[in-house]
């Protein structure tokens, strides 16, 4: 058995990157088509929103319920379920022309895609020799980014050719030659459930998640002080409390909280989280610097931020490779280092820069991104044992979506607070001929950026340089052992 996957790894690999690339494709492809589905739908800009949020706020509550259901039944059984239910609600997206259902239906495909991600990358490091894992986790992690960063730009072309439905019909004949062969290829697993589903603590968890994150999605235009958002900061920190009183009781909980003692295993996670913090307040701002300040057409912008995911398609792989033979923990160090940079260099972005200043301070942060996002996810998932694989995968894809989401929130808040500040009434989106204000607020959003992410790896090279020292110990230790013996 374990030949015939050693024979098929690389397909079993590329159904996952594909039920991987399709999840993540779908919280970003829909935002250039939300104008003409509120028109068609008739429904007003707030409440069109909720074809976005729903899918990443859904995903981010269940996606750990489907990483313990991975470890409890195998991690093959959930993953082909997610893309048999991802098909179908992609399915009834395309063919519904009621609001309501739609919503629905995108509720349907965000479950399908919390099961999918949740066990991706259990799936891999199950598949994969450790030898290749980091190779194989960065094509994954490739098309996780790939996903968030091609959305808008696809959306515009299928949108510009054809009609809105098409964004969700297009997953639909994807989806069914995946699921045919994840059917056919992926590992068997004969495991029955001996532990039980942590039911409340499932409950408890997206208590704490969903009003947090509902909130942060409406703090740029209700303010941090309106009632509304401070009750749901409130119940999300009392469910938050509970959840961990309750975990700690538990024989089988959701989250098996001792993971996190492995201090190298939270490190890297804590990484993930910020670093895709930092990747989305770049791109939730950068298409508003490219068209309104510096007058480029959609066409020209989505050119230029193809920059990031076509470095990154190259460089991951790579870095996933190099991690295999050398560690991954110094990659990360200069991946973090290098995104810290590049958001430096974009602070300094004005309406005078040239093209090529831009191009080459994207560069920097698409080569820094490159370097981390592989080596990082081989860290997470090779501190746990195989019994957890899911859980640490469902746990790595939760942190990556709740960075994506407090980095838009973050830069969002931080842009037009500044913003406001600076014209003196409230700002709540780009203000035409207001470049300068709109400048100001940009430098703030990359500092605040860029020192979050030198956080990441200030903590990282202190991790290496105690790693360094503890082998330094340890050989002058053996060395005292060997004269000793020879005296």
């Amino acid at each position: 058995m374990e030949k015939n996957y050693e024979k098929n790894k690389w397909p079993i690999l590329l159904i996952v990157v594909m039920s991987t690339f399709m999840a993540t494709l779908d919280s970003s492809i829909v935002n250039v088509a939300l104008p003409q589905m509120a028109k068609v739908l008739d429904v007003d800009t707030s409440q069109i929103q909720l074809v976005v949020t729903s899918y990443l706020i859904v995903i981010v509550g269940i996606i750990l319920i489907f990483g313990k259901l991975g470890d409890m039944l195998g991690k093959t059984k959930i993953f082909i379920f997610g893309i048999a239910l991802f098909t179908m609600g992609s399915l009834l997206c395309g063919i519904t022309s009621v609001f309501p259902v739609l919503i629905g239906a995108r509720i349907v495909q965000a479950v399908g895609a919390a099961a999918t991600m949740a066990n991706n990358q259990g799936i891999i490091t199950q598949v994969f020799p450790a030898t290749e894992r980091g190779k194989a986790l960065g094509l994954t992690g490739t098309s996780v980014a790939l996903g968030s960063l091609v959305g808008p730009g696809l959306g515009g072309i299928i949108v510009g050719t054809s009609s809105w439905e098409y964004i969700f019909l297009i997953n639909v004949p994807v989806g069914v030659v995946v699921l045919f062969f994840a059917i056919k290829l992926l590992p068997r697993s004969n495991k029955k459930a001996t532990d039980r589903l942590d039911m409340l603590g499932a409950a408890l968890f997206m208590l704490s998640i969903v009003p947090l994150f509902v909130a942060l999605g409406q703090v740029p235009s209700l303010g941090f002080g309106n009632p509304l958002i401070l009750t749901a900061f409130m119940v999300s920190i009392l469910s938050f409390i509970a959840f961990i009183r309750v975990e700690q009781k538990r024989e089988s909980p959701l989250i098996p909280l001792e993971i996190f003692k492995n201090k190298l295993f939270s490190l890297s996670v804590f990484c993930a989280f910020i670093a895709f913090v930092g990747l989305f307040c770049y791109s939730i701002i950068q298409p508003f610097y490219l068209q309104d300040v510096m007058a480029y057409s959609p066409e020209q912008a989505g050119v230029i931020m193809m920059i990031f995911p076509l470095i990154l398609m190259v460089l991951a792989p790579v870095s996933g490779h190099v991690s295999d033979k050398i560690g991954s923990e110094l990659l990360t160090f200069i991946g973090l280092l290098l995104i810290s940079l590049g958001l430096f260099l974009m602070s300094n972005l004005t309406e005078q820069s040239s093209l090529m200043t831009l191009v080459i301070f994207i560069v920097v942060i698409s080569v820094g991104m490159g370097l981390f996002q592989s080596p990082n996810n081989s860290l997470i998932m090779s501190t746990v044992g195989r019994h957890q694989l899911g859980i640490a995968g469902s746990i790595n894809a939760l942190v990556r979506n709740m960075g994506m989401v407090c980095g838009i929130a973050l830069a969002t808040t931080l842009l037009y607070s500044s913003m406001s500040a600076e014209l003196g009434y409230r700002v709540t989106d780009y203000v035409v001929g207001q470049n300068v204000a709109f400048i100001n607020g940009m430098r703030t959003v990359y500092i605040v950026a860029a020192v979050i992410c030198l956080i990441g790896a200030v903590l990282t090279l202190l991790r290496l340089l105690r790693k360094k020292s503890r082998m330094v110990d340890k050989i002058a230790v053996q060395e005292n052992e060997i004269h000793a013996s020879q005296e």
